[in-house]
């Protein structure tokens, strides 16, 4: 099946998208349009309708009024020709624990009725892809949480699909697996795989997208590359530790002349935006010597996608382990 669709068209394209769940509008209006071989990732607190836009554009969930096309067809009405280009991987690993790696993708395999030669050639590629042919052979519920992970990526990608959703795809993952899950996404990225992400680690979207989407309350707030979104926000950020926690509003208040914006107090930090970032170390010193305020460390950093999301949505984003979205 051919992957890459052909050049110049957007892989996916949703004008409008809406849908409610009784009095509650998940999604008021969405539109986004993503170039073929590239990646959109889509942020957003819980509940803003991030899986819900999933849903619909995996032709899962119908909208309530919209137009959206997937791999040039449109999810209402050519329904079964988006789902033979798509592939889907969900917050949680969908795979048979009693089967091994290798028979879980065999299965999904003929499924897709792929035929049992080439079931068996492509679930040994697909494990290769995702570095688990040494796991192949075992019960996938002898797996760790990562292995798990990307061997459900593996599943995604069983039909060669064009476009891939991929929802949280990290969610839980400690650390070193979630790297070896983002080097599985760059490689399909690599070769020519359309990506829509969504994430509630501001880190794996400055690394794997080339565009973000921005959602709060069901519409699209903000869109642009991870640099744009950062410039939206403004210039560099003076982050200070202080000796004592009570001394935050005489710090702020001395660092006042300084900001570009109010202070925020982020648990450990102080983070002041500038409104220039030469010679504010300094100044700052000496605006804290002045009123008597202690500091352990300080110092000027650039803004980041966390800035970025509690500037739009007015909250950070998502602790890890927090609760999933369900309904949008």
């Amino acid at each position: 099946m051919e992957r890459v669709l052909s050049a110049g068209g957007p892989a996916i394209v949703a004008r409008d998208l809406r849908r409610s769940f009784g009095s509650t509008q998940a999604l008021r209006g969405v539109s986004i349009s993503v170039p073929a071989g590239t990646v959109l990732g889509v942020l957003g607190p819980n509940g803003a309708g991030k899986t819900t836009l999933i849903r619909i554009l995996a032709t899962l969930l119908p909208p309530d009024g919209g137009q959206a096309r997937v791999a040039g067809h449109d999810v209402v009405g050519e329904s079964f020709a988006v789902r033979s280009r798509i592939g889907l991987t969900g917050q949680y690993a969908a795979l048979d624990e009693q089967l091994s790696g290798r028979e879980n993708l065999r299965l999904i395999g003929r499924l897709y009725h792929l035929g049992e030669r080439h079931a068996r050639s492509r679930a040994d590629e697909l494990l290769a892809l995702v570095d688990l042919e040494d796991a192949a052979g075992r019960s996938v519920g002898t797996y760790s949480g990562g292995m798990r992970r990307r061997v459900d990526i593996a599943a995604g990608l069983v039909a060669a699909p064009a476009v891939l959703f991929l929802d949280e795809p990290t969610t839980g993952l400690d650390p070193r697996s979630r790297i070896d899950v983002w080097n599985v996404i760059e490689g399909l990225v690599r070769e020519g795989t359309t990506l829509l992400l969504t994430t509630q680690h501001l880190e794996e979207a400055d690394r794997l997208a080339d565009t973000i989407a921005v959602m709060d309350s069901g519409l699209i707030i903000a869109e642009g590359t991870p640099e744009e979104l950062k410039r939206q926000v403004g210039g560099d950020v003076l982050e200070l530790r202080l000796r004592d926690r009570a001394q935050t509003t005489a710090a702020a208040a001395a660092l006042q002349p300084l900001a570009a914006g109010a202070p925020r107090d982020e648990e450990e930090l102080l983070a002041v935006p500038l409104r220039a970032a030469e010679g504010a170390v300094v100044e700052a010193v000496r605006r804290l010597d002045a009123a008597g305020v202690g500091v352990i460390d300080l110092g000027v950093r650039r803004p980041t996608l966390d800035d970025v999301f509690l500037t739009l949505t007015g909250q950070p984003a998502e602790a890890e382990g927090q609760t999933a979205e369900h309904v949008a």
